[in-house]
């Protein structure tokens, strides 16, 4: 399925996800969006009306188990769903925190877990019966090694990385694929916080360029920018101790 025609997207007001909406926008595509800010999530979807696809929206937090899977089987009964991506995340508080609160911690992983199983069993239910479909998760570079900076983020991350792998080899032999998503810096509301350097950071546009050319190849995984991957790769096989130390350095996440 290099060309599909329903593609639903959460998150998709703002950053990566309102960008891979524009980039799938076409005649003849129809596109599911979500998002938790209405006027950013309009917006989005008149731009990719504007592109020449029919857009159907529902503002609704991913947390909301009950209310992702009405939304969804609404969606997919009435045009059949090719590809999800699972893209709507958060992240933690201002940096310069000197650690994040137990509240910042389950929020994040109910929005950056939990979410991503809410966005993905409704549809996986639907496209078992047909046998086909594309799933696509949204990690993170954050997610190759537990980031003291960021523990709850790291951590989700990491979280959802293992499960999609997982879920590849589990969802096979349904003539599903899943292929998982592991930005570094991409310029969007989140990041725009931030009060650091962020090396080889990308504009939304870029990142969603490069995630739906992965994504019509089906690769099991999409990882960019290579320089940060490499780095992130390393520091994961490093020894624990001298790990700890680098990650010390590091700016604490927004």
């Amino acid at each position: 399925m290099t060309d599909p025609k329903h593609i639903l997207i959460t998150g998709a007001s703002s950053g990566i996800g309102a960008a891979l909406a524009k980039a799938y926008a076409a005649n003849n595509t129809t596109l599911s969006l979500t998002g938790r800010n209405k006027r950013r999530l309009e917006n989005t979807a008149i731009a990719c009306r504007d592109l020449g696809a029919h857009v159907l929206t529902r503002s609704i937090d991913v947390s909301h188990r009950a209310a992702m899977a009405l939304w969804i089987k609404e969606v997919d009964a009435a045009v059949p769903l090719d590809l999800v991506i699972a893209n709507a995340g958060i992240s933690g508080g201002p940096g310069g925190i000197s650690f994040e609160t137990e509240e910042q911690a389950r929020t994040i992983f109910s929005t950056n877990f939990s979410g991503v199983l809410n966005t993905l069993w409704p549809a996986i239910a639907s496209m078992r019966t047909r046998n086909k479909g594309h799933i696509a998760i949204v990690s993170s570079l954050a997610g190759l090694r537990g980031m003291s900076t960021a523990p709850a983020y790291s951590a989700s991350k990491a979280a959802i990385l293992a499960y999609g792998d997982a879920l590849r080899g589990a969802l096979t032999r349904d003539g599903i694929a899943v292929s998982i998503i592991c930005p570094g810096f991409v310029a969007s509301g989140i990041t725009k916080a931030n009060q650091f350097p962020m090396p080889f950071i990308i504009s939304s546009e870029t990142a969603a360029s490069l995630i739906k050319t992965g994504l019509s190849k089906r690769k099991p995984r999409i990882v960019f920018p290579w320089p940060t991957y490499l780095f992130m790769k390393v520091l994961a096989l490093m020894p624990t101790m001298l790990g700890d130390k680098i990650v010390a350095l590091l700016p604490k996440k927004t």
